[in-house]
C-alpha cells in the first residue's frame, strides 16, 4: 500500500540520554532515523517529514538567556525558526545521504514553516508545553523563582519549562509544500510545529511567544494535504495503557472510537502519548485512513504489521 504519508520525528526520541544531548548526537540519531524513512520513499510513499523540538528550542532559549549579559536574547518565534533550520538542515542532509546509498533520484527539501494561531487562544494563559533538558524539582523551583520560568513535572521522567501551546488553525505554506510534492519532493515541513504567528485584520503575520505542538500541527498538515497515511514517531515502540507500570499493556490495532475511551480514562499523559492521540483521533476523523505510532526503528515492521500501534477510523 502507498499514497501520501504525513511522518513526525519526534524531537525527544534524538536525544537517547542524558549523555547524548549535542548536536553532533542529534544529528546521528537522524542518520539513523532517515534510513526507516527512506523505506517508506523507496516503497513509492510521498513523503512529508514534520519534526518536534522540544528540547532543540529549550536549549536555544537556554542559551540566549546564559549569554544575555554579553547579547540580545532571542524571541520564542525566532527560537523556533532557529529550530526549523538546523533540524531541516539536517534531516536534509541525511536523506540525501540515504538516496545516494540507496541510488535513488529523490530530492529532499526543508521549508521554513509558518503556522497561524489565535490571539486569544487559552492556552497562553496557561502554558502546559514541556520544552528544554529535564531538571530535577528542587532545580525547577529554582528556575521559577529566579527566572520566573513556568515549569511542570512531564509525564513521572523530571521537571521541564512549560510554555504556551496555542492549536494551530492554518499552515501558511500549505500550498508550497503541496506543489513540492507534485514535483516529487520529499519535503521537511512544520518543523517544531511551525513558526507560530497571528494574523490582524488586514491579513498581517506578527510571531509570537510559543510553541505550537507538533503533533497537532502533524495532523493538521496531514488533514489538509488529504494524506492516507500519519506517522507519529516516538520514543516508544507502542503505545500503552498503564504505562511504566507492573500491569502495562501494549496495544497492537485499536479504533478511534477504542482510543478516545482510553484517553477519556486518563491513560495517557499531557506531556506524552496525550497529544500523540488527540492528533490521530482529528486525522482519522477528517477522513484518514490510518495512523501508526511507533519508534523510529520500527516504522518498516509497523507498515507491515508486525510492530507499533495501528489506530483505524
Amino acid at each position: 500500500m502507498s499514497g501520501l504519508a504525513v511522518v513526525a520525528v519526534g524531537g525527544n526520541s534524538l536525544i537517547r540520554d542524558k549523555d547524548h544531548q549535542s548536536i553532533p548526537d542529534q544529528y546521528e540519531a537522524l542518520v539513523e532515523t532517515v534510513v526507516h524513512i527512506t523505506d517508506l520513499v523507496e516503497a513509492g510513499w510521498r513523503v512529508v517529514v514534520t519534526h518536534g523540538n522540544g528540547p532543540q528550542v529549550g536549549f536555544v532559549l537556554l542559551r540566549s538567556e546564559l549569554a544575555r549579559a554579553r547579547v540580545h536574547t532571542i524571541p520564542f518565534d525566532v527560537a523556533v525558526a532557529d529550530t526549523q533550520g538546523h533540524l531541516g538542515y539536517h534531516l536534509q542532509q541525511t536523506l540525501h545521504n540515504e538516496f545516494q546509498r540507496r541510488q535513488l533520484k529523490k530530492t529532499a527539501v526543508a521549508l521554513l514553516t509558518q503556522v497561524v494561531v489565535e490571539a486569544d487562544d487559552p492556552a497562553f494563559q496557561n502554558p502546559r508545553k514541556p520544552i528544554g533538558p529535564f531538571f530535577d524539582e528542587a532545580e525547577s523551583r529554582r528556575r521559577r523563582r529566579e527566572e520566573g520560568w513556568h515549569t511542570a513535572e512531564d509525564a513521572g521522567r523530571g521537571w521541564r519549562r512549560v510554555v504556551a501551546s496555542p492549536k494551530p488553525k492554518e499552515i501558511v505554506e500549505i500550498e508550497a509544500v503541496r506543489a513540492m510534492l507534485e514535483t516529487g519532493y520529499v519535503v521537511v515541513a512544520a518543523g517544531g510545529g511551525g513558526i507560530p504567528v497571528v494574523c490582524d485584520e488586514a491579513g498581517l503575520f506578527r510571531g509570537v511567544a510559543a510553541v505550537v505542538d507538533k503533533d497537532s500541527a502533524s495532523s493538521l498538515m496531514a488533514r489538509q494535504l488529504g494524506a492516507d497515511l500519519l506517522v507519529i514517531s516516538t520514543a516508544v515502540e507502542k503505545v500503552c495503557l498503564h504505562f511504566g507500570q507492573p500491569e502495562e499493556q501494549p496495544l497492537d490495532r485499536i479504533s478511534s472510537a477504542q482510543a478516545r475511551q482510553y484517553l477519556e480514562e486518563g491513560h495517557f499523559q499531557a506531556g506524552s502519548m496525550r497529544p500523540k492521540i488527540e492528533a490521530v483521533l482529528s486525522f482519522l476523523a477528517a477522513g484518514g485512513q490510518r495512523a501508526l505510532i511507533t519508534n523510529p526503528p520500527n516504522l518498516k515492521r509497523a507498515l507491515e504489521g508486525q510492530a507499533g500501534t495501528l489506530i483505524l477510523p
